[in-house]
């Protein structure tokens, strides 16, 4: 079950969870690639409740989870507990439905969530800047927005950088290596209205991305497009 289209005006984040020993690599990486992966909150080490949703288990308050061992996804339980450690350090990253609900607001239509479905999501062949042992490519998510509002999409988007801000692309899919808009690498194909150009912003999904090319031993995320709603405010992380 996608969480996009669900708990409007609420912030929500990406997930993962990685050992201490790979956290600064990953802190690292955040740093070096703001716009995929613009850092909400980190917890302590074994830590499984966040100040963004104090009431929550960051094991189970996702809808589905993805466990990785060596870049390998080798389960998507929906609660993670019995695979936690103590040893894991949890970050959530800013995710492009926090600002749905401003994009609503003005007058931009969401074709994902009027059919249902999970927003489409590429691994594009733009590389990040690599951290220490952690490199790969960003991932980014595509909104089929009518041409005459793309403007005013970027526009409202942009004053949210947290949740990755302004679009990293519109048009010609091939600028970002993506060959195929109908066959995502993750989430569903949507279908566009006439009039329609695709839209795409830089995705919190990229650190799974990484963990497929750089193969750490093990990490816990949420399942792209499951997200770990906060009890933040969506216009909390809007400036200006």
């Amino acid at each position: 079950m996608t969480t996009a289209g669900q708990a409007p005006g609420q912030a929500q984040a990406n997930l993962i969870a990685i050992p201490r020993d790979w956290a600064y690599d990953f802190l690292l990486f955040t740093h070096r690639n703001p716009k995929p992966c613009p850092v909400l909150d980190v917890l302590d080490a074994g830590e499984t409740v966040s100040s963004l949703k104090q009431d929550a288990d960051v094991r189970t308050h996702a809808p589905r989870y993805r466990i990785w061992e060596h870049g390998e996804l080798v389960a998507e339980p929906e609660n993670a507990t019995e695979h936690w450690r103590d040893d894991l350090v949890t970050f959530l990253i800013g995710c492009s439905f926090t600002f749905e609900t401003a994009l609503t607001n003005a007058g931009v239509p969401l074709r994902h969530v009027d059919q249902g479905r999970n927003v489409s999501m590429f691994v594009t062949d733009v590389q990040c800047r690599p951290a220490g042992r952690l490199h790969g490519p960003m991932v980014v998510s595509m909104r089929w927005i009518p041409e005459s509002l793309v403007d005013i999409a970027h526009k409202v988007t942009s004053l949210m950088p947290a949740v990755h801000g302004a679009p990293v692309g519109a048009g010609d899919p091939h600028l970002l290596g993506i060959d195929d808009v109908h066959s995502p690498d993750f989430g569903d194909a949507i279908e566009p209205e006439p009039g329609d150009v695709p839209v795409f912003w830089a995705c919190g999904v990229t650190p799974q991305a990484v963990l497929m090319k750089s193969k750490p031993p093990f990490a816990i995320t949420h399942a792209p497009g499951q997200m770990f709603v906060t009890d933040m405010p969506d216009f909390a992380y809007r400036v200006g």
